[in-house]
């Protein structure tokens, strides 16, 4: 009898270990599945261009070799950030993003859905900048001092990750300086 009730713990303690093991991989594999998921599902950056970029506070107008520009020279006066109907002056949106902004361009025709898209993204948001930029190589392009992204449009979800990623971004020269106080009176 004695043996009989051995034998049944025994057999007890290993099912009991054996569900144990069950038990913790079905929770490893629910967290190395989630990981998994949330890294498929986070949108990609890897399109970033990245750009050395000098600067100066400069006069006038700047040649910049990017369309639109993703720092380098600018007017020593900045633009306040915000949402512009219409095309501002490079010159003192560069000085915004060296001020840690991002600077999300469209082109002049994007349908009118993807305009509002993106004015409700920037506005009453700091470090945001939105303007028109005749010329663009994409229908909207986002930069930040030194990147810039193009993108097929509002909808495209690697726009949220560049904002996240380079807004107030330590890679700017001085992130936190104002984005305000300067030229330009964005609307809402």
């Amino acid at each position: 009898m004695r043996r009989e009730q051995y034998t049944r713990a025994r057999r007890r303690r290993l099912l009991m270990t054996l569900a144990a093991v069950l038990a913790a991989l079905v929770v490893v594999g629910g967290v190395t599945a989630g990981l998994l998921a949330n890294r498929a599902s986070k949108p990609s950056l890897s399109a970033v261009q990245a750009y050395p970029e000098q600067r100066n506070h400069v006069t006038g107008t700047v040649d910049y070799p990017q369309t639109p520009p993703a720092g380098g020279d600018h007017n020593e006066v900045l633009l306040n950030c915000g949402v512009y109907d219409q095309p501002v002056p490079p010159e003192n949106a560069v000085h915004d993003l060296e001020h840690g902004a991002v600077w999300i361009t469209y082109r002049p025709d994007l349908p009118a859905a993807d305009v509002a898209t993106l004015r409700s993204l920037v506005a009453g948001k700091t470090y945001l900048l939105l303007s028109p930029y005749p010329g663009l190589p994409a229908p909207v392009v986002a930069s930040a001092w030194g990147k810039q992204l193009r993108l097929t449009g509002a909808a495209d979800q690697r726009l949220a990750a560049f904002i996240t990623s380079y807004r107030q971004s330590p890679a700017a020269p001085e992130p936190g300086a104002p984005c305000a106080g300067g030229i330009g009176t964005p609307g809402a």
